[in-house]
């Protein structure tokens, strides 16, 4: 059974920063497709970074130049390193492993994790 524990989340001050994390258990994750989504209150859940078992990157234009996303695969685990924090980026932050197999995609989410900057 695959689950995703994030961590990290908190209070932080506009300017500031802030490392999520999000551990994996189950032997996937180093053929999966790891994202970070964000859903704020009464908006829907978006793509905020992904990065796929190769390495390669992908962010949405909201975070780019002051969010990366980085995986260390000995430790199964997926990172978000947030600077430059801004009031809107305040939501609930998910984890996210995507598998293809057999033609089929898997989807797993973690519990979420809360983020909030003040101003």
């Amino acid at each position: 059974q695959v689950q995703l524990v994030e961590s990290g989340g908190g209070l932080v001050q506009a300017g500031g920063s802030l490392r999520l994390s999000c551990a994996t258990s189950g032997s996937i994750f180093s053929r999966a497709t790891m994202g970070w989504y964000r859903q704020a209150p009464e908006k829907q859940r978006e793509l905020v970074a992904a990065i796929t078992s190769g390495g390669n990157t992908n962010y949405a234009d909201s975070v780019k130049g002051r969010f990366t996303i980085s995986r260390d695969n000995d430790k199964n685990t997926v990172y978000l390193q947030m600077n430059s924090l801004k009031p809107e980026d305040t939501a609930v932050y998910y984890c996210n492993a995507g598998l293809l197999l057999f033609g089929i995609i898997y989807n797993y989410w973690g519990q979420g994790t809360q983020v909030t900057v003040s101003s």
